[in-house]
């Protein structure tokens, strides 16, 4: 078989799934025809439009409805990496075309002959092209859609695996069996997953001058930008929805030195009465800090590079009481500290 026609054959999936489209946005009560209709008959991955003038939907991949309006917000926001070594799906299928939409996409590139005669003669049957009533199941519309492969925009490893030309399914029913990473609710809190902004971890650290040798250092995260943040995803054309929320759990400090000692022992700063760290008042510097470190040592003319990471619990919930946990996702960030010597004044 020729490499172009080898080439070609995925073009349903893997063509359709690269297509880029122009930016498109929809208000809150989009229809599903609107999401899979107009310009977006060759629907692809990039369907990224501007969050709406109300600050909280925007229609991105595959006609996926995201609401960010409880996300993470600022220039500092970041997005989790997993704890494991799972990573949100880099493809999927889903609804994204009408039968009129699938026929207007597939008879250019067969009238083309850029596939191949005896191809194009098969995907005409596959597809009944030739029935004027029924052909690519126009005896169905409004119906169901039929389904295809869309791809995480990053392209990340694996985004080539959904590589299974167009399938039907009609609205209501389950997709056939055996196809991985078919739209559910699951698949919608995975993707959510991907699109959650956490704030970033700088610690605040006292007392406010220059940490000193030996001395007790306080941390702690402000307790206003700390808390539970989610996305909402759903699919309007098959009203199925899911949100995922990330809950701070527990912040670990790494001095940047193994001539160190952090509190607790273990620089781990568990979540306390919503909180992470108490922050330093004045009076208590030779206390023991709930959340801190003490330097042993001068940084000298240097400083140390502290890491903090926040450790982010996921949990979602979705269409027809789905729901669970997803694995743990950490942010981190590192900060210069300047550490000096006590200075000591002879009498």
């Amino acid at each position: 078989m020729p490499a172009l026609t080898r080439v070609m054959r995925m073009l349903p999936a893997a063509v359709a799934a690269g297509a880029c489209l122009s930016c498109l946005s929809f208000p809150s009560t989009a229809r599903a025809d609107d999401i899979l209709g107009g310009n977006t008959q060759n629907s692809g991955t990039d369907q990224r439009a501007e969050t709406g003038a109300d600050g909280t939907l925007s229609v991105t991949v595959g006609g996926v409805v995201f609401d960010r309006s409880k996300n993470g917000s600022g220039n500092s926001a970041g997005a989790l990496t997993s704890s494991t070594s799972w990573s949100p799906p880099p493809c999927w299928y889903g609804p994204k075309y009408t039968p009129e939409q699938l026929q207007k996409y597939l008879e250019p590139i067969w009238e083309a002959g850029s596939t191949g005669h005896e191809w194009d003669a098969t995907q005409r049957e596959k597809y009944n092209a030739d029935d004027e009533k029924k052909g690519f199941n126009k005896d169905k519309s409004g119906k169901g859609y039929w389904w295809d492969s869309y791809v995480d925009e990053s392209y990340p490893p694996g985004w080539d695996s959904c590589n299974k030309g167009p399938f039907w399914v009609d609205t209501g029913e389950a997709p056939p069996p055996g196809i991985e990473n078919a739209l559910t609710p699951e698949i919608l809190a995975e993707l959510a997953y991907a699109e959650i902004r956490v704030p970033s971890t700088e610690v605040t650290m006292a007392p406010a001058e220059a940490t000193k040798v030996n001395l007790p250092t306080w941390a702690w995260l402000n307790g206003a930008e700390f808390k539970p943040v989610s996305v909402t995803a759903s699919v309007q054309a098959i009203g199925i929805q899911a949100t995922a929320t990330a809950e701070p759990v527990a912040l670990e400090i790494e001095p940047g030195t193994p001539d160190a000692e952090t509190y607790p022992a273990s620089g781990v700063c568990e979540i306390e009465g919503g909180r992470i760290g108490e922050p330093y008042a004045k009076g208590r510097a030779d206390d023991t800090p709930p959340c801190g470190v003490k330097y042993l040592r001068s940084s000298g003319d240097g400083t140390f590079p502290l890491q903090a990471t926040v450790t982010w619990k996921i949990h979602w919930t979705g269409t027809a009481g789905a729901g669970g946990n997803l694995p743990d996702g950490t942010f981190g960030a590192t900060q210069d500290v300047v550490v000096q010597e006590i200075q000591a004044v002879n009498r």
